[in-house]
């Protein structure tokens, strides 16, 4: 992950899953339903390490399936040990254009094995510009990097506007939203769920007539979705609303 910061035992150890293996599938199966492809490729890791939390396996796969099988232009914020940009390897297929970057110098050993890794900073604009440039383009982002407010604000900043139409943002891990050595807290305004609440009124802002918060990211964000510690943008050309009605 990009910047790694350390978190309290009580914060994260608290939920870790005691099984291995055969057990690991048996609890995203029986939880959460999922047994599809990605659950295989996951749980059929020998490679470098992937960490996922259990419920992000089906969520990933509800919004990067229609990208399997395509020239998918594919950029994931946080490339830590290497295992995750194999994963999206296997999972999206050899079409796929796929890009890491991270902070972490040491992070430039995995360049070139699963895809293509870049040194910097998410909150760079320059950086994330020129990483953007070099893929020709960005289909789906998918935010692993610090986990820090500050950091998700500022490359959500550079990148939503650089996301083709039709394209996918995603924000993980925002658990770190509600802890303060990350910029979060409950009820305060850094929280980025705060941010999240004005893109919902920006979207609905026909009906409320209020001031847009921001006017520029309210024409393109036409979806979204709150799971527990993800967000998930839809970027599509918005229309006014309209109705209408058909038959006798």
């Amino acid at each position: 992950m990009d910047i790694q910061v350390p978190a309290r035992l009580d914060e994260i150890k608290r939920f870790r899953f005691a099984g291995k293996g055969p057990e690991v599938v048996a609890d995203i199966i029986g939880n959460y339903g999922y047994d599809g492809e990605l659950l295989k490729i996951y749980a059929e890791n020998t490679g470098p390490v992937v960490h996922k939390w259990h419920h992000y396996l089906p969520i990933y796969d509800r919004y990067f399936a229609s990208f399997r099988a395509t020239p998918v232009k594919f950029l994931e914020i946080g490339v830590s040990k290497g295992g995750s940009l194999q994963m999206w390897r296997t999972y999206f297929g050899p079409d796929a254009r796929i890009f890491g970057i991270d902070i972490d110098p040491a992070c430039a050993a995995f360049d070139g094995q699963a895809g293509q890794v870049r040194i910097g900073s998410q909150d760079d604009p320059a950086f994330l510009a020129a990483v953007v440039a070099e893929m020709g383009g960005v289909d789906v982002v998918l935010d692993d990097g610090s986990h820090h407010m500050d950091h998700i604000r500022a490359s959500l900043t550079v990148l939503f506007p650089l996301l083709s139409m039709g394209g996918t943002y995603m924000i993980e891990d925002l658990h770190t939203a509600y802890w303060r050595r990350y910029g979060g807290g409950h009820g305060r305004a850094t929280n980025f769920f705060l941010e999240v609440q004005q893109m919902i009124d920006d979207m609905h802002h026909w009906y409320h007539g209020q001031p847009l918060h921001d006017a520029d990211r309210a024409a393109s964000v036409g979806g979204v979705h709150v799971h527990d510690s993800i967000v998930v943008l839809d970027k599509m050309q918005v229309h006014p609303p309209t109705h209408s009605k058909m038959g006798r």
